[in-house]
């Protein structure tokens, strides 16, 4: 597999810090319409207002403050907004300074042990997820003090790979899954794509493993080699191998037709599963991507909720239920990253 995850460069922004245009001229002409640009900037309103006074964001119940912070800062770059830079610019600061201060001197990115909160949890999933946001943030700002966090947090995934290729929640489980390895994957990625040093046979690893939960009947992948086949598990699966680099493998071309045909069948995986389908479907572009994003865009318009006291904000619960108790803040972020796809400002989804 040499070559494997290129060497690719990162394609900056257009603007940092501003406000994403209306309409842009993008790929494969899909574009933001004025009333899905309205939507985002009140969902961006709604998330701005629900970060705590440490810098982060967290779920209904104060778990998981790591990944939700994460999930939210992904929101703010993929509308353009950097840290001290635009009218964000001072929540996604705070934000990534909360992340700073979750990792721990073996790298892991962890919320146990701060604040007082006895719910707070994090695991690799936590940690995957912060270390792509801090790598896509340390990729357009070069911030040193990010620099030393993040290197130590791609080392610390580096070590824990396991025997299987892959990583599960717990650092150096014996067994792997692929909802936690897309996540180390699309780190390990962005890292690379700042300049940080990934050895390829980590990166061949995981796409051993990663092929290991490909169905070759249904085109789709398990959650694990031969367990749990669903849609969310598949964009999982056909994002980790574009990242590798493996934009046209047959498993992404035969992986992207079964979540199309399973567009009405996400359930509770709805959410998580489309943080992972909008760069997928978007990098595979074409025809695909010009039918997949309208109807993905209309669904999540018809399911916002306006704020009854204030209009100008919106949220999501998560549709057909699936913030999976993690609550409204996590779904609103993952929904506006979905919809800001046709802006073009985060580099890791430039193909």
């Amino acid at each position: 597999m040499n070559g494997v995850m290129g060497g690719a460069a990162p394609v900056p922004p257009a603007t940092k810090g501003v406000d994403a245009p209306a309409t842009t001229s993008g790929k494969d002409s899909v574009v933001v319409d004025q009333k899905t640009d309205a939507a985002i900037k009140a969902a961006l309103k709604y998330l701005a207002a629900k970060q705590g006074v440490d810098g982060a964001w967290a779920s209904p119940d104060g778990e998981h403050p790591v990944a939700v912070t994460a999930y939210t800062l992904m929101a703010f770059l993929a509308t353009g907004h950097l840290p001290n830079e635009g009218e964000y610019g001072k929540n996604v600061q705070q934000g990534v300074k909360y992340l700073l201060s979750c990792c721990r001197n073996d790298g892991f990115i962890s919320s146990i042990g701060l604040g007082t909160n006895p719910n707070r949890r994090s695991d690799m999933y936590d940690h995957g997820i912060a270390s792509i946001a801090l790598a896509e943030i340390y990729g357009q700002n070069q911030d040193p003090q990010v620099r030393v966090k993040l290197a130590a947090s791609i080392q610390m995934i580096i070590k824990v790979q396991n025997k299987q290729g892959g990583w599960r929640y717990t650092p150096g489980a014996n067994d792997s899954d692929i909802s936690v390895t897309v996540l180390q994957v699309v780190a390990l990625r962005a890292a690379k794509n700042g300049g940080l040093d990934v050895p390829q046979k980590t990166i061949d690893r995981a796409v051993a493993y990663i092929k290991t939960c490909y169905d070759k009947n249904s085109g789709g992948f398990f959650y694990q080699p031969g367990n749990g086949l669903r849609a969310a598990a598949t964009a999982a699966g056909i994002y980790s191998l574009q990242v590798c680099g493996l934009y046209d493998d047959p498993m992404v071309a035969k992986g992207s037709s079964y979540i199309v045909g399973q567009a009405q069948n996400w359930g509770e995986f709805y959410t998580y599963g489309h943080f992972y389908a909008a760069p997928a479907i978007y990098m595979i572009g074409g025809e695909t991507w010009q039918k997949w994003y309208p109807a993905i865009r209309d669904r999540l318009l018809s399911d916002m909720i306006a704020d009854p006291g204030d209009k100008t904000v919106v949220y999501w619960r998560g549709v057909d239920g699936s913030a999976q108790g993690v609550g409204p803040v996590y779904s609103t972020a993952v929904y506006t990253t979905v919809l800001a796809m046709p802006y073009h400002y985060i580099p890791l989804y430039q193909r």
